[in-house]
């Protein structure tokens, strides 16, 4: 399910099935050598109790040029925590677990809060960033991949593919992003990035003419994929969001600070399943309704910092122009299921524009209303400024946990 196309802005790297993925391994295992490669898993404990995550482990455990693999283990008491070991101990390789709701870890999140540099609201954001901080600690890494815990269709292959551009010495690649088709069950999935994203990106160009950012934005093929994979040079200066904006910051990151020349997204699969987030039509803190009010505000954000003007007549005007063509996009995607003999339900696909419409003026009215709110999480490179020595603390937390539970 894939093509030669390229989009002119940035590299993309397709799967046309001429290479094996034992040859890519065999690669990768060389590059490893003098390159070595990390991989970080950020996860709920819930996840270790699903249908996914026990595969993941199985396939990780089958690789070997990953060097050491860092979890990131959200809202698991002491208990589920101990099983968490056990859990990736199946990884049949070097770990680390970073418990975030464990005594230690909380010891540092006091003392970064008590210099206004706290991640803030908890959940992936937050997760991520503490792990990349660890591989910081680490100092050992100098290529790391990052994909999701919920993943149901996950292989061998997907590892491998994500993080061969930035492994490979030959490649410049500093940035990798994954993408895929958000195609199973016999139906069309991804609603946020096909009728969200998208038609917002293209309604904000009509709005404020063409600028290089929108370009760059609409240029991905699947810009809220979870994966990407990056240099350690990337680490000190990332900022990322604490919220549900995490992959549209992130990418807001790379448009700011790197050459497009450095930057490229990679097909990493042809059937990708993972766990589905509720519309939540009623409940603007849950579900794809809270997730398209951070990606909204995300963008926005972006945009005012390049020194575009928002009030209330442009939020109305950017809220129309997004549902006309938003609801073009339902009929191109209807047309397109059909033609591939998906079920197709235009009822649930239109209600869906609707709330995202709607929760492009919200997002509006917060920014508005909140106009020195922070959504990054300070820099690595600022909090090691604040804190010099809190890499070895991070370091030495994370090593007392897991020894602990080695016994």
């Amino acid at each position: 399910m894939t093509d030669f196309f390229q989009n002119g802005i940035f590299t993309t790297l397709h799967d046309f099935k001429t290479k094996k993925l034992e040859t890519i391994e065999a690669e990768l295992k060389l590059f490893s050598g003098y390159r070595p490669i990390e991989l970080i898993l950020p996860s709920l404990y819930s996840e270790l109790e699903g249908p996914a995550l026990k595969n993941i482990v199985k396939e990780i455990s089958e690789v070997d040029y990953i060097n050491h693999v860092i979890i990131g283990l959200d809202k698991a008491n002491l208990k589920q925590n101990k099983h968490a070991y056990l859990f990736f101990k199946e990884l049949k390789k070097p770990f680390s677990i970073l418990w975030n709701d464990g005594p230690r870890l909380k010891a540092i999140y006091r003392e970064l809060k008590s210099k206004g540099l706290s991640p803030g609201e908890r959940g992936k954001g937050s997760n991520v960033w503490n792990c990349i901080g660890f591989v910081h600690a680490r100092g050992m890494a100098e290529a790391i991949a990052i994909h999701d815990c919920d993943i149901l269709t996950y292989d061998r292959n997907l590892l491998a593919r994500l993080i061969y551009p930035v492994a490979n010495p030959n490649f410049q690649f500093e940035f990798c992003k994954g993408f895929y088709p958000r195609i199973a069950s016999n139906k069309m999935n991804g609603r946020v990035s096909r009728l969200l994203i998208k038609p917002l990106l293209m309604a904000l160009e009509d709005i404020f003419g063409p600028n290089e950012y929108l370009n760059f934005m609409k240029s991905f093929r699947y810009p809220l994929a979870g994966e990407f994979s990056f240099r350690k040079n990337l680490i000190p200066e990332l900022r990322i969001p604490s919220d549900w904006g995490l992959e549209v910051g992130i990418l807001s990151e790379m448009q700011r600070n790197y050459a497009t020349n450095r930057i490229c997204e990679v097909c990493i699969s042809d059937n990708y399943d993972h766990k589905h987030q509720p519309l939540s039509e009623n409940e603007k803190k849950d579900g794809l309704s809270r997730m398209s009010i951070d990606i909204s505000k995300a963008i926005i954000r972006k945009l005012a910092t390049k020194g575009y003007c928002f009030g209330p007549d442009t939020f109305r005007t950017i809220k129309s122009t997004y549902y006309r063509y938003a609801l073009d996009f339902v009929r191109f995607y209807q047309n397109d299921s059909e033609i591939n003999g998906l079920e197709y339900d235009i009822d649930l696909e239109e209600r869906a524009v609707e709330l995202f419409a709607e929760n492009i003026m919200y997002a509006g009215r917060i920014f508005s209303q909140r106009p020195m709110e922070t959504p990054f999480i300070p820099s690595w490179s600022r909090v090691i400024s604040a804190i010099p020595d809190l890499r070895i603390k991070l370091r030495q937390a994370v090593d007392a946990d897991n020894k602990e539970f080695q016994r």
